[in-house]
C-alpha cells in the first residue's frame, strides 16, 4: 500500500465549541500513546475521510502536526447518529519497534459450489480477529476464499487463514469457526387462517357478554320455531 499521509493543526477549542470547528469542515480528535503526552489536534473531515478508506484501523499513517511527522493507527472514530459522518477521531501514536494489537477484518472472495447448487448456505462468523504484531506487520486485511466450501458443515477455522505467523500472533482459538456452510434455511409455510362460520339466512347469532357464560338451553325445552 502506498504511504498515508494526513495533515493535522493544533487544536485549542475543546468543549462544546468543537461543534464550530465541524462546520468548517474540521474533525476535532486527539492523539495519545505509551508515552506521549495526549494532544488535542483538528484535520479536515474530507481529507480523513479519503485516508480512512484506505487505511482502516490497521494501516500506518503518517500524520503530519506543523513540522512533526508522527505514525498513528486510526484507534476509534466516534459518528454521528444523524449524519453518519465522524465527529471525532482518536489516533493511536505507536512506536515502530513495539508490538500493538488491532483488529483485523475478514473478506471472503469466491463463490461457494455449496451454495451455489442450493446444498447449503454460506455464513460468515466472525467479521474480524485481534492480532498482535509491530505496526509495520500488520495486514490491512484478511481474504478468504470460499471456492473449496462444497457441502454442508464444511468450515473454515482461524487456523486456516493465511497469516505469517512469525510476524503477526492471533490472540484468539485457532479452532474458532470463521465461515461455515450451514444447512439450507426451510422457509416456514404460514397457515391460512380458519374460516369463518358463515350463519344460516335468517338466523341471528347469539354473542355472549363479556365475562358470562352463556345457559345451556333447559332437557325438553324447545326452539322458538319449534313451538306451535
Amino acid at each position: 500500500m502506498d504511504k498515508l499521509n494526513l495533515k493535522a493543526d493544533v487544536r485549542k477549542v475543546v468543549g462544546r465549541k468543537v461543534s464550530k470547528l465541524r462546520q468548517e469542515g474540521l474533525l476535532p480528535a486527539n492523539i495519545f500513546g505509551k508515552k506521549v503526552k495526549s494532544q488535542a489536534i483538528a484535520v479536515k473531515l474530507d481529507d480523513f475521510l479519503t485516508v480512512y478508506k484506505k487505511a482502516g484501523e490497521t494501516s500506518l499513517i503518517t500524520l503530519t502536526v506543523g513540522t512533526d511527522d508522527k505514525a498513528v493507527l486510526v484507534a476509534n472514530v466516534q459518528v454521528s447518529p444523524i449524519t453518519d459522518k465522524p465527529i471525532h477521531v482518536d489516533f493511536h501514536q505507536v512506536d515502530l519497534k513495539e508490538k500493538v494489537t488491532a483488529d483485523v477484518p475478514i473478506e471472503m472472495t469466491g463463490e461457494s459450489p455449496a451454495e451455489k447448487l442450493s446444498v447449503g448456505t454460506v455464513v460468515q462468523y466472525i467479521d474480524e480477529i485481534e492480532v498482535e504484531a509491530l505496526p509495520t506487520d500488520l495486514p490491512d486485511k484478511l481474504v478468504v476464499n470460499i471456492s473449496k466450501l462444497a457441502e454442508v458443515d464444511q468450515a473454515i477455522y482461524v487456523k486456516d487463514l493465511d497469516l505469517d505467523t512469525k510476524k503477526v500472533e492471533v490472540k484468539v482459538s485457532p479452532d474458532e469457526i470463521v465461515i461455515k456452510v450451514e444447512p439450507p434455511q426451510k422457509e416456514e409455510v404460514v397457515a391460512p387462517p380458519p374460516a369463518a362460520e358463515t350463519p344460516v339466512e335468517g338466523e341471528t347469532p347469539v354473542v355472549p357478554v363479556e365475562g358470562e357464560t352463556p345457559a345451556a338451553p333447559a332437557e325438553g325445552d324447545k326452539k322458538p320455531e319449534e313451538k306451535k
